[in-house]
């Protein structure tokens, strides 16, 4: 079964160095907390709202040992009115039979208030 991990975590700056070292940061956490191996992940989708442009987000994911062959997409996310800034948002596809209800979802940073529920 194809379950999705869902996290975010905010940058102040946008710069190279702090957009990669953010997303790696979100996508070690992310790993930990589920358990994940490169060979059970589909795919992994990353948004970045459109104030961040210095670096791939994507860059990160070649950081980790293992990850290289892992398909990753980037897009911008969606500019909505008083919508959370500076912000990188992942979904993680994996193949496991964890329950939906015990998937642990990561919400970094300025962006725990997207999900104060989790």
């Amino acid at each position: 079964m194809i379950r999705g991990i869902r996290g975010a975590i905010t940058v102040d700056h946008n710069e190279e160095t702090e957009i990669v070292a953010a997303s790696e940061k979100l996508f070690r956490e992310a790993i930990a907390a589920n358990g994940i191996t490169a060979n059970n992940v589909v795919s992994v989708f990353i948004s970045a709202t459109e104030d961040l442009t210095a670096a791939f987000p994507a860059k990160a994911l070649r950081n980790i040992e293992g990850w290289t062959y892992v398909p990753v997409m980037c897009m911008k996310e969606l500019s909505v009115p008083s919508s959370l800034e500076m912000c990188l948002r992942i979904m993680i596809h994996i193949n496991t039979d964890i329950p939906q209800q015990e998937i642990n979802h990561i919400y970094l940073e300025g962006a725990k208030v997207l999900r104060p529920d989790l």
